[in-house]
């Protein structure tokens, strides 16, 4: 809806996976919405089932499948919807807006690497959950937007995002907040302790996507001592 309301092409993509009904129900609602409010809005559905089913025919290994299987097949269809989005960039010479909000990006890393992660602008980034849902009340966005239950999609299930993390994003907004400031946590009750946990233990867990790539950093000294810097 902000990229819409720039006034600059903006191209909603629905890529489905294996998707429940009422998610697609809700892109297709929503797309509509802003179509009929802003005529620079156009829209292109691209289902990606076929060619995610044949990816993981070719890669999943043989039976018994390991634990992580699952969660790799939804990792791979992230990365899938953001092949599919930087194809059309190219193709019309666009960019990619990312809709990870503060605490998934720069909180507990709730999203994929180079999957929903690989974008080129991130608006809503720098706002809480509780922030973007009174943003989208202001924006008069579609109710059953406004009103879902949080979650990735990546499933082909109803799970939400709280099912997933343990916590719900007010309750990661208040133990984000007391990591930030350092806050002494010994007047928490055991919720909010116990959520705290969960907040630093996916942090620390998740550094690896919220920080840039590690780069091996040569001394200059140490190339004057060789003859690399020739070859």
């Amino acid at each position: 809806t902000l990229a819409a309301r720039t006034g600059k092409p903006v191209m909603c993509v629905a890529l489905p996976i294996l998707q429940a009904a009422a998610q697609v129900d809700r892109a297709h609602e929503h797309i509509s919405w802003l179509k009929s409010r802003y005529p620079n809005v156009r829209s292109v559905d691209a289902d990606l089932t076929v060619p995610y089913q044949a990816l993981v025919d070719i890669l999943a290994p043989e039976p018994p499948l390991p634990a992580t299987f699952e969660l790799s097949c939804a990792n791979t269809r992230s990365r899938l919807r953001m092949t599919a989005l930087y194809f059309y960039a190219g193709l019309y010479g666009l960019l990619v807006v990312g809709t990870g909000n503060k605490v998934e990006d720069f909180g507990i890393g709730f999203f994929t690497k180079y999957g929903d992660g690989g974008v080129d602008l991130s608006p809503i980034a720098g706002l809480t959950k509780t922030q973007v849902r009174e943003l989208s009340i202001y924006l008069d966005v579609v109710q059953s937007i406004v009103q879902a239950k949080p979650t990735d999609g990546l499933f082909g299930d109803d799970r939400s995002d709280e099912d997933q993390i343990g916590a719900s994003y007010p309750e990661l907004e208040r133990a984000m907040q007391a990591y930030e400031r350092q806050e002494d946590i010994s007047g928490f009750s055991d919720r909010e302790k116990q959520v705290y946990a969960i907040f630093v233990k996916r942090h620390q867990a998740n550094r690896h996507k919220m920080d840039p790539i590690p780069c091996c950093a040569v001394p200059p000294d140490l190339l004057e001592q060789t003859d690399c810097k020739d070859k």
